[in-house]
């Protein structure tokens, strides 16, 4: 029997699916917005604008939005004696994460200390000022994960880790670890822990996996997905497993698909001309979507790095999918760049942090590394070895600042409208919010119909920029449509809107995910 998913997507009875690779290299099909389902549910989280899935028919325009780096960056850098091991300073969360914590109402970052080196451990209250408490798995450090070995592998030196956040979990296993050793191809490294310091219940994945693998979770399916790194397009690519419980799922050798690459419409850098490669993906739930992140591999060879100390030039893509695997990216441009200058400390090798994004006020933080290299000693170390490559050296973590549901947004220059396919909710939602910015003299109406078209009600015109601007239908009981089935009609003027959604609460609170937690 197919599943049925939270937005009456339903699931092929094969799954995951599998494609072949020339499928993918053309083009990552999204079965959903080619035949979405006959009524959406949107009962959960803030309904995005990122695709045409909840829309019939519109006149305007969609903008992808870029976020502007905060002016104080970066805002974690070496400093102590472990983050500057062997000449390669290092202070990156690489996929280890930053997160809030909502139960201890901190920021919390695990860090590779120190490039291929150690992972440690800092908290913040405010995000931009970090703490490297003093802990006691090697005391006088704030390192997490004290080198071991596990039958005959080495291991517990970073060279891709991810740490999760699952609140659902027994307290136990809270915080989620996945890792893997530098060099190679190595086994999948998974455990647990109460307190994200001291971790437990080690396991290696039944088979090897290739460098920058990572892994997250999908809270609508109650999924933890693996995010491998494999070559079945020629080049650096994606396989795909999943299961339902997080040390279970490292046996994945019979269940991987093929899933994420580069297909023909991601060109080549401009100034670099080397054909583009998919280097890591993550994703967290954010509202109603899986909002995904694409590193862009754009050369240079490594060979290039090693000889001149530059960073290589990767760069991030923000992807978006509704049912945890098909993500679409209507926007092929950098959504974070490297600055690609000398002295820039994100001058290249920019990465997404696991946990992706923090909801802050009207804005969220996305934090991100880069790295500026050390072109004076290029050429130096070993070429073979990656532990000694100086355009590793000197990385640090910044953050990438966007509003709040900011991705995408339908605007228009004067007048426009949106009409929604046939929708649903579930609960007392006698509120309904949007994320818009009108300018002077526009403003948005929205007009509630059933699904023979026969209109219900119609909101009081509202004018101004708010991400959770309630709108006024006057008498009308909103609670009452809940299970009927309705369409929407937006009607807007001088402006853009990037998400709506209905509530049970006047204050807006949505039901959907915070991505990484939600500043409170």
């Amino acid at each position: 029997m197919s599943e049925i998913l939270y937005n009456n997507i339903e699931l092929p009875e094969v799954w995951p699916p599998k494609y072949d690779a020339g499928v993918l290299m053309k083009a990552m099909p999204v079965p959903y917005l080619d035949n979405p389902p006959k009524v959406i549910d949107i009962t959960v989280g803030r309904q995005l604008f990122v695709d045409d899935f909840l829309i019939e028919c519109h006149n305007l325009y969609r903008v992808f939005h870029k976020p502007r780096k905060y002016e104080g960056n970066p805002v974690l850098f070496p400093e102590t004696p472990m983050e500057k091991y062997e000449k390669l300073p290092c202070a990156v969360p690489k996929d280890g994460g930053v997160w809030y914590d909502k139960d201890e109402k901190i920021f919390k970052m695990w860090y590779e200390a120190g490039w291929l080196h150690k992972m440690a451990y800092a908290t913040s209250k405010d995000g931009i000022h970090w703490d490297r408490p003093n802990l006691d798995v090697v005391p006088g450090t704030n390192e997490i994960l004290a080198e071991r070995s596990v039958n005959s592998e080495r291991f517990l030196r970073p060279d891709s880790t991810t740490v999760f956040i699952d609140y659902d979990a027994d307290p136990s296993e809270k915080y989620k670890l996945f890792m893997r050793n530098p060099g190679g191809n190595r086994p999948g490294i998974s455990a647990v822990s109460a307190d994200g310091i001291h971790f437990e219940k080690f396991r290696l994945s039944n088979e090897e996996q290739g460098d920058r693998s990572t892994a997250f979770y999908n809270p609508f399916r109650k999924k933890w997905v693996y995010s491998i790194r494999s070559g079945y397009s020629g080049h650096r690519d994606r396989r795909y497993a999943e299961h339902s419980d997080f040390l279970e799922g490292a046996n994945w050798k019979d269940t991987k698909v093929n899933w994420l690459c580069v297909d023909k419409e991601d060109k080549p850098h401009a100034y670099i001309g080397v054909a583009p490669e998919l280097y890591n993906v993550n994703a967290i739930a954010y509202e109603s979507i899986m909002l995904g992140m694409f590193q862009i591999y754009y050369g240079p060879d490594n060979k290039v790095g090693f000889m001149t100390g530059a960073p290589k030039i990767t760069e991030l893509q923000p992807c978006f999918s509704r049912d945890g695997f098909h993500f679409s990216r209507t926007d092929r441009s950098p959504f974070i760049q490297a600055e690609m200058k000398q002295g820039a400390w994100d001058r290249g090798y920019v990465q997404s942090v696991g946990g992706g994004v923090i909801i802050k006020g009207d804005e969220l933080w996305i934090y991100y590394v880069g790295f500026a290299g050390d072109e004076s000693r290029g050429g130096t170390g070993n070429p073979n070895d990656c532990q000694y490559d100086t355009m590793y050296a000197n990385g640090a973590t910044g953050i990438a600042i966007l509003r709040r549901d900011g991705f995408a947004s339908l605007g228009v220059e004067n007048d426009g409208f949106i009409r929604t396919r046939k929708l649903t909710f579930k609960g007392k939602k006698s509120h309904f919010f949007v994320n818009a910015d009108l300018e002077e003299g526009g403003c948005i109406t929205v007009e509630i119909k059933d699904e023979n078209g026969k209109s219900l009600c119609k909101s009081a015109p509202w004018c101004g920029n708010s991400t959770r601007a309630e709108l006024d239908f006057g008498d009308f009981d909103l609670a009452s449509l809940e299970n009927k089935v309705i369409k929407l009609e937006f009607y807007i003027g001088k402006g853009k809107i990037y998400s709506f959604w209905f509530s049970e609460s006047e204050n807006g609170e949505s039901g959907g995910f915070d991505g990484a937690g939600e500043v409170k």
